[in-house]
């Protein structure tokens, strides 16, 4: 069974235009993209990666992630139009 957990994420736009994706309870999380969408979805594969490797070296998990609430989830999304 796979776990989810949430994790807050810093987004911000770089003078290139690009979109760097940091999370201050993740230490060693960054990832950047050419949109805020893409930025997102390389911070959660860099995630998986960083709690794989907590894992492997019997590291315990940063406190800020946290385990997923299913019950209610809240997300504040960008559009772009």
């Amino acid at each position: 069974m796979s776990e989810e957990y949430q994790l807050h994420l810093q987004i911000k736009r770089l003078e290139t235009g690009e979109y760097l994706a940091t999370a201050d309870d993740f230490p060693g999380l960054v990832a950047q993209g050419r949109t805020v969408a893409e930025a997102v979805e390389i911070a959660q594969d860099v995630a998986r990666k960083l709690i794989e490797s907590y894992r492997e070296h019997g590291d315990l998990l940063p406190k800020g992630l946290r385990p997923m609430n299913r019950a209610v989830v809240e997300l504040d999304v960008s559009i772009g139009v």
